[in-house]
């Protein structure tokens, strides 16, 4: 995708031909600041304190994490510690514990000597394959877009709703849930994108509102309570959304809030779609709502906020009382009959364990 007209990644290795540069999205939307990390220790901080956040983007830097681990030390034991320092740091993204199994699976058949440039080799397969995986996700998101939109007459506005950060800075390249915005505004149907503000990060203010003012894309910031009264008076044509964690059964973890919004399009008969990569399927899991782990983040992220304030300077301010506490769950789960579809870069199928199956296991058998 395109910052002021440039290509750009979210993560890539550095010109010296090892460190690893990544895009500081604590910073954004008002300052664009690059990031290097030289060290696991640094990789894990970047994840946990979400510089780099969205699953796809996790799983990547996790493995770029590998590599700058074994630039400093390849033996078994550093194998392990590196995993387990990087696999701490989010417990709900799926993609970070493939990806990490999938390096160490590598590495420990790899010679010592050789692990740190087979390390940096796969991380860097693995950040393009991310890429090509979300804009097929984009080709199959945009032919449901397009064909909804025909459906409902063309009309010379199209709304789409979404919620938190599922573009291309949660991932390596493109996005997933706004791969097929991307693709069917570059066709010329005429979008518009109600923005869920995301609290208690922000995530959909200042990260999504960034990417599409980036690219063009007519949008609208809403409060996160708002889209249901969308929903009722006709203001929504569908919504996408993406997810960290999708279980066998169809079972949709995303962002905090993702619940609601599709119970209010169930209720309003408006078409609710959640766009994935197959990495983020954890086939070990049945049952989402009962098994998936919650992760419960710092309160400090719900009772203080930051932003420009009037004076140009970057302000955290608190919102709430000094003895207030605050609960912060960062994720909940959408029950499968709540979701109309799973955009996937193997194609689109029912959110049920019999539609995953058929899509991903039966086509590759």
């Amino acid at each position: 995708m395109k910052v002021k007209g440039r290509n750009m990644r979210t993560i890539w290795v550095g010109e010296d031909g090892w460190s690893v540069e990544i895009i500081d999205q604590t910073a954004l939307p008002h300052e664009l600041i690059i990031a290097s990390l030289e060290n696991v220790h640094q990789a894990a901080t970047a994840i946990k304190d979400m510089l780099v956040r969205g699953a796809p983007l996790i799983g990547v830097t996790g493995a770029y994490g590998m590599a700058l681990a074994m630039r400093e030390n390849a033996s078994d034991e550093n194998i392990s510690a590196a995993y387990e320092i990087l696999y701490k740091t989010r417990p709900t993204a799926v993609n970070l514990r493939w990806a990490l199994d999938d390096m160490v699976g590598l590495l420990s058949q790899t010679p010592v000597e050789k692990r740190e440039a087979v390390a940096y080799k796969r991380a860097g397969e693995l950040a393009d394959e991310d890429a090509k995986i979300c804009e097929t996700i984009g080709d199959y998101g945009l032919e449901i877009i397009r064909k909804i939109w025909q459906e409902n007459g063309c009309p010379k506005v199209f709304n789409i709703l979404t919620h938190c950060n599922a573009g291309w800075l949660a991932t390596v390249d493109w996005g997933t849930a706004l791969a097929p915005v991307y693709k069917a505004f570059n066709e010329g149907i005429p979008l518009h994108v109600w923005v869920d503000e995301t609290r208690p990060r922000s995530q959909g203010a200042s990260l999504t509102a960034w990417e599409l003012s980036e690219h063009g894309v007519p949008h609208s910031l809403i409060v996160d309570n708002c889209g249901g009264h969308l929903m009722q008076h006709g203001m929504v044509d569908m919504c996408i959304v993406g997810t960290d964690r999708t279980s066998s059964n169809g079972d949709v973890c995303n962002k905090i809030g993702t619940y609601l919004k599709a119970l209010a399009a169930h209720d309003n008969n408006v078409p609710f779609y959640v766009a994935l990569p197959s990495p983020t399927i954890d086939w070990t899991i049945a049952d989402g709502v009962k098994e998936v782990p919650i992760e419960e983040r710092a309160e400090e992220e719900v009772t203080w906020v930051k932003g420009r304030a009037k004076d140009g300077s970057i302000q955290e301010v608190r919102i709430c009382p000094e003895r207030t506490k605050a609960a912060n769950y960062g994720f909940d789960v959408t029950p499968a009959k709540y979701v109309t579809g799973l955009i996937t870069e193997a194609g689109v199928c029912e959110a049920s364990k019999q539609g995953l199956v058929n899509l991903f296991v039966k086509k590759r058998a």
